[in-house]
């Protein structure tokens, strides 16, 4: 039997008579005779656990600049896609003037068309590399970006335009190639490159624009606001408290975590620098738990499957819960054991008097008890009447007054109780205490 498997014992009923003692002789013996009884064992695998939540997202500036306005307060609800704040960036504004700028300049503007292909070649050059400079420009915006979605709307936003403006750039230089070996003329060269130019800036234009359009934040979740980071001293990470994978993507990168005895909170007003976290929202509407299950017992949970929690919040209260999934990859705990996740779905908890059990919180504490197999209308008997005799379970029987070795294959194994499955039948007498005192063929009455 593992040792990191607890078992506990449903007894749904039992068809023969409480266990009776017996002795030899006028003194106690030690040895206590019981006998095989019918009833339902359940095996259970305990884990240490903490209650998850089933979304969340810190929302952070996206910019240097200050918080203009933050319209939630902790403790309120908001849905996804409502503005919670907006950053005031002077830096933004005026990378957007700038760039509205020159493409009323490129509008307006032309090439030369005496340059000549070298100058053209140059023109080239020069707006290749102010286009390279708006696109890391771009992406250094949207990386900033909690919100998981709009980052990567961002981000193909500045992937499509670079391959727009590529495009155009190659062929402006194929025309300015056309133009030396004599096949076109100076003016296709022009117009080539003059469409690069304002492709170029409108291009600028429009990710300078989008940079300014991310200062207004919005709610990537639904759930329940706290102010400032999702972290702080001694507290686990975000995505540690999450009751999916998946959504740790809406999540972002960890904020790190305040000095001690400082606000990590941002009021309206302050001075923010890009990846400042405003606000965090955690979706509570679905509760569940990560349990950490060993390797010697992880074959056994199967989606599905029931459980019940305890909590270190709520003493003597019970939670039920169920199996949604267990994870295929890993972990190594620090003392070189390896575990597996298996991530529950939380009900609602009951206290032994019928009174409701409050609400647990992410991140708590708790201990899991995995209902793994269950075997009813089966023949049981005490564990402590399991003995181990070379390599083999056995009991001991008592046939015709005498103690007999009878060796036994187990099945479901409860704490209390366990099932066996061949070597002895209902009702039969065995030994359930004092079994290391007992020898063969040793009178029992």
């Amino acid at each position: 039997m593992s040792p990191r498997r607890i078992r506990a014992l449903l007894i749904a009923f039992v068809l023969l008579p409480p266990l009776t003692a017996a002795s030899c002789g006028d003194e106690p013996s030690g040895v206590t005779v019981g006998a095989a009884a019918v009833g339902t064992v359940a095996e259970i695998v305990e884990a240490s656990g903490s209650v998850t939540a089933r979304a969340a997202a810190t929302v952070s500036s996206p910019a240097e600049g200050t918080l203009a306005e933050l319209r939630f307060d902790a403790g309120d609800r908001v849905r996804k896609g409502q503005v919670v704040a907006v950053i005031d960036s002077p830096a933004a504004e005026r990378r957007l003037d700038q760039a509205a700028d020159a493409l009323d300049a490129a509008r307006s503007g032309g090439v030369p068309s005496g340059s000549g292909t070298a100058g053209f070649s140059a023109a080239r050059h020069r707006t290749d590399k102010r286009a390279g400079k708006a696109f890391d420009a771009a992406r250094d915006a949207a990386a900033k970006i909690t919100d998981a979605d709009l980052k990567a709307a961002l981000l193909a936003q500045v992937e499509a335009a670079q391959q727009q403006y590529e495009a155009a750039s190659e062929a402006a230089a194929a025309a300015v190639r056309s133009v030396q070996r004599g096949v076109a003329s100076l003016s296709q060269a022009v117009n080539a490159l003059g469409t690069a130019q304002r492709l170029q800036a409108q291009q600028a234009y429009d990710l300078a624009e989008a940079a300014v359009d991310a200062l207004t934040l919005r709610a990537p979740v639904s759930g329940i606001v706290q102010l400032g980071g999702a972290t702080s001293p001694g507290t686990p990470a975000l995505t540690e408290l999450l009751s999916d994978p998946a959504a740790a993507s809406a999540a972002g990168a960890p904020a790190q975590a305040p000095l001690a005895g400082v606000d990590s909170a941002v009021a309206q007003g302050a001075v923010v620098g890009a990846g400042t976290p405003i606000l965090t929202i955690v979706d509570t509407g679905r509760l569940g738990l990560a349990a950490e299950v060993d390797e010697t017992d992880v074959l056994l949970v199967q989606a599905g499957g029931k459980a019940t929690a305890e909590l270190d919040a709520a003493i003597g209260a019970t939670y039920e819960a169920s199996v949604r999934a267990v994870d295929l990859l890993p972990t190594t705990s620090a003392r070189g054991g390896v575990s597996y996740t298996v991530r529950l779905t939380l009900g609602k908890g009951e206290y032994p008097d019928g009174r409701v059990a409050p609400t647990p919180r992410p991140g708590m504490s708790a201990i899991v008890r995995l209902r793994v197999r269950q075997a009813a209308d089966a023949v049981t008997v005490p564990a402590s009447a399991v003995v181990s005799a070379d390599g083999r379970d056995t009991v001991w029987a008592v046939r015709g007054g005498k103690a007999e070795r009878v060796p036994v294959t187990l099945g479901v194994q409860g704490e209390d109780v366990v099932q066996v499955v061949s070597g002895v039948g209902a009702g039969q007498r065995i030994i359930v205490g004092g079994a290391d005192q007992v020898s063969p063929g040793q009178t029992v009455p």
